[in-house]
């Protein structure tokens, strides 16, 4: 037959006094996966960044030119069933 653990919850007390600690070991093992981190280049950033703004742009001018498509085809069927 299985036991079961009683896990206790730490006091709010217990949790201030472990909170510098924590805290202090969070920094540690962010501080080391950083170093880990392969950073781009400035030439692979602004290379992204352009290819980023100009399909802005190219999907920008789509959703334009449905826009306005929609909005002929409602405009001429509205006209055409309100006579």
């Amino acid at each position: 037959m299985a036991e079961l653990v009683e896990t206790s919850k730490p006091s709010t007390l217990e949790e201030i006094k472990l909170w510098p600690a924590r805290t202090k070991n969070y920094y540690e093992e962010l501080r080391q996966e950083m170093r880990r981190v392969t950073w781009p280049s400035r030439q692979q950033v602004q290379a992204t960044t352009i290819v980023v703004i100009l399909t802005v742009f190219a999907f920008a001018a789509f959703f334009k030119g449905v826009d306005e498509l929609i909005e002929h085809t409602v405009t001429r069927l509205y006209a055409y069933l309100s006579r």
